[in-house]
């Protein structure tokens, strides 16, 4: 979308010694993909490799578009080099007019091949999150020492997944869980797990900030995980009698998932909200091909206070994939020719996901040219990303539901219909993840996760670590009162009968079009 071009660097690097270069300065371009180029060139028992940005650097990004300006401004305006022998030089020179510097760091480089693969890797991370991590301090420490450091450390391995933890514990000093370094092959399963398809057992899980255990955010509908009861808050201690203390969520995820017809033995701790006590309990789940539909929907028959019968058109987000804006169009094309009056979209344990996704769906209820989010950058400079001359698909009474489930893309989402006064939110405090994540592919494969911005409502309001409280509170006991769906998902007709909230919402949409609002 219009909104979210970055902006890419256009390189042609001039000659250069080893502690300065010449770049042009960057281009507007489309975000597509990413990859450094590499040239080798040997000399007797040595070589050199010089790391040198592409003809354009273009990031993959898991919530990528927001912020992509100040991501890719300096990004790459560094000249990375090393040489295999006893020691090495890695020269860093920015023509930024803040960062008009040179640096020189020097390390002694690996003979074993696959560490001197990974020590490549580190370099490569380690001049990302200098150019573009969310806090320039780096959690107040020297993070050029850091890099030396590390080196010296993966010098005498011979191991490259042991070089890796080294990656990771200095990603873990900048004290930020969600800056990360995943392998080339849990990279590949979170691509697979955006695009929509996997193979697991339909659980999502991610850390808690506060105390860095693994929780259970919500399963899949009639997955595994929700056919064994697990539910949200749980925290998940154990795969397979494995312990999970330190792991990431991805690194958990690519444990739970596997061929179909499998299994899979996790051990999950619930906390009891009475007196604190917590239960411990072990369930063996099968691994099934699991189809990542974030979109599922009803028309609910609805008796207005005037006694009409009314449709309210309910729309259930599950997760932002790459397909969530174009099936909630879907959606909403099929129950406007039904007459639907007013809806209700449901962000309930929906975890996040692909932020341009959130932005697309955002203005699919939204007219005109209003504030989406505002992004801050590290340097404290803040961003408004708008739609430009947009057309809502319905001017109908919107309620949007939440809870402490609602995450990251869920609460941009939330905060712009919220805001521009489209939609009243009923339901929980949402989970407050108010931090924005690159996602960039290195030269082998792996990827790194980086927090580049930190985002707030158009309101300016801070979610991270706050969440947004809704309008009206819901209760989360279940109704017995019978009504009648007509459903696309006969499997929900239960849920949605009982379902409090609903009940709620739609109260609140009778009030809304008793003022003859279409807010």
């Amino acid at each position: 979308m219009e909104a979210t071009l970055c902006r890419n660097l256009d390189f042609k690097p001039s000659r250069c010694s080893p502690l300065s270069t010449k770049l042009k300065k960057p281009t507007s371009r489309p975000c597509h993909s990413q990859r450094f180029s590499c040239l080798y060139r040997r000399r007797s028992d040595s070589w050199r490799a010089l790391i040198m940005p592409c003809a354009w650097y273009k990031p993959k990004s898991e919530e990528q578009h927001l912020g992509c300006q100040e991501l890719l401004g300096s990004l790459g305006k560094g000249f990375f080099g090393f040489a295999a022998s006893a020691a090495a030089l890695v020269s860093v020179c920015c023509d930024s007019p803040v960062l008009a510097e040179s640096l020189t760091v020097a390390f002694p480089v690996s003979r074993a091949q696959e560490v001197n693969t990974v020590q490549r890797t580190l370099v490569e991370a380690w001049g990302l999150i200098r150019e573009t991590f969310i806090d320039p301090t780096f959690n107040h420490q020297d993070w050029d020492s850091k890099l030396q450091q590390t080196m010296v450390e993966m010098f005498p391995l011979r191991s490259a997944d042991v070089a890796y933890t080294k990656i990771s514990g200095m990603l873990s000093t900048l004290g930020d869980p969600f800056t990360r370094i995943i392998s080339p092959k849990e990279y590949q399963s979170f691509r697979i797990g955006s695009d929509g398809n996997l193979q697991g057992v339909g659980i999502f899980i991610n850390v808690e900030p506060r105390t860095g255990h693994l929780v259970v955010l919500s399963c899949v509908d009639g997955s595994p995980a929700a056919r064994a009861g697990i539910h949200e808050g749980e925290e998940l201690i154990e795969i397979n009698g494995e312990r999970l203390d330190g792991l990431n969520s991805e690194a958990a995820a690519q444990k739970l998932r596997g061929s179909a017809g499998t299994a899979v033995t996790v051990k999950l701790q619930s906390i009891k909200d009475s007196g604190g006590d917590s239960s411990i309990r072990e369930v063996k789940l099968p691994r099934e091909y699991i189809k990542l539909s974030p979109i599922s929907c009803a028309i609910i028959p609805h008796r207005a206070a005037d006694g009409r019968l009314t449709k309210t058109g309910y729309v259930r987000l599950s997760a932002f994939s790459q397909s969530a804006a174009a099936d909630m169009e879907n959606a909403i094309h099929e129950m406007e020719s039904q007459d639907v009056q007013a809806y209700i979209l449901d962000l309930r344990n929906n975890p996040g996901g692909l932020v341009k996704a959130g932005l697309d769906v955002a203005q699919i209820w939204l007219d005109g040219d209003e504030t989406l989010v505002n992004t801050i950058d590290r340097d404290g400079n803040m961003s408004p990303i708008n739609m430009f001359n947009g057309h809502a698909l319905t001017h109908d009474p919107l309620v949007v539901l939440v809870n402490e489930g609602s995450a990251s893309a869920s609460e941009i989402l939330a905060g712009a219909l919220h805001d521009n006064g489209r939609a009243i939110l009923v339901g929980h405090k949402t989970f407050g993840k108010g931090k924005i994540q690159s996602v960039t592919e290195l030269h082998d494969g792996s990827a790194l996760f980086v927090t580049v911005a930190k985002y707030l409502s158009p309101a300016l309001h801070d979610i991270d670590q706050v969440g947004i409280t809704p309008d009206v509170q819901c209760t989360t006991d279940m109704l017995s009162s019978p009504k009648d769906f007509l459903l696309k998902d006969k499997s929900s007709v239960s849920s949605l009968e009982t379902d409090s909230c609903i009940m709620v919402a739609e109260h609140e949409l009778d009030i809304q079009q008793s003022k003859g609002t279409a807010s």
